[in-house]
């Protein structure tokens, strides 16, 4: 066990030493490197998405897991909650409306999860709920996206209400966890199943990301088109993207942690 964790601490305090261009470049390749064996291993790249949910579901069960066994929502972002919550609603109700497949009986099942970890949070768990700690204000994420989704939607033939809410939730999920990584970063301490949320959340924002960048290589950009015109074909793949680096950063210490046999994950100054 010790012979394979020397090369990855070698690697690991050698990433650490080079500068921020340098480490920039290795995650990109790092994920062109990942998105290369995702098209060689994975025929059908529609099981992405269905995957990203599933992780996302998972992710939503370690919290109540945590929630029941430990009695306690420390560490968690009550906030980050709610805007899962919010854009899950709204995307539920685009899809009744303009569209009905198996993305919403999975968005209607991590919903009600959410739903009763928000519950939870509010009320039965609330002595340990850390609300100071929990500062990131609402409404600068939720007025952006607002003003976004006004100005660049979908140019689809639904109505325009419909698609200026299916731009809302696009960029809402975009950046819905950066409460939490404000917790975490006035914490610097994260317990093990808080961690492990939040990876999984960097999993599934991956393979969702992924899920587009191979479909718009394999349809030959066809598929941007069928998003509709103008920015709006742009700006789906670039939210996928602004998604999966948020959370690099985390997911880089988290998994440098579970090699390194920490239970506690702790975040260096600067890190999300």
């Amino acid at each position: 066990m010790r012979s394979t964790k020397r090369p990855i601490h070698a690697v690991s305090v050698w990433v650490r030493r080079q500068p921020p261009k340098v480490k920039a470049f290795l995650a990109v390749v790092t994920g062109m490197a990942a998105l290369v064996l995702l098209r060689v291993i994975v025929h059908d790249h529609d099981n992405l998405f269905v995957a990203a949910e599933a992780v996302h579901s998972i992710g939503i069960s370690v919290l109540i897991y945590k929630l029941m066994k430990e009695k306690t929502c420390a560490g968690l972002s009550l906030k980050s909650q709610e805007l899962t919550a919010l854009f899950l609603a709204v995307r539920l109700y685009c899809s009744f409306v303009m569209e009905y497949d198996i993305h919403t009986l999975l968005d209607m099942c991590t919903l009600a999860t959410t739903l009763w970890v928000i519950y939870m949070i509010r009320f039965n768990l609330k002595s340990s709920y850390m609300e100071d700690k929990d500062n990131f204000p609402i409404y600068y994420v939720v007025l952006p996206c607002a003003v976004l989704a006004l100005l660049i939607h979908p140019s689809t033939s639904h109505h325009i209400i419909n698609r200026i809410f299916w731009a809302f939730c696009v960029y809402l999920e975009a950046v819905s966890v950066l409460p939490q990584l404000r917790v975490m970063q006035n914490t610097k301490i994260v317990e093990p199943f808080t961690a492990h949320y939040v990876f999984a959340l960097g999993v599934a924002r991956f393979l969702s990301c992924a899920h587009w960048v191979l479909q718009v290589l394999d349809s030959r950009g066809h598929l941007l088109t069928a998003l509709g015109y103008g920015l709006w074909p742009s700006m789906v793949l670039i939210s996928e993207i602004v998604q999966t680096f948020i959370l690099a950063d985390f997911c880089y210490y988290y998994v440098k942690s579970v090699f390194g046999g920490q239970l506690v994950l702790r975040l260096p100054s600067g890190v999300v």
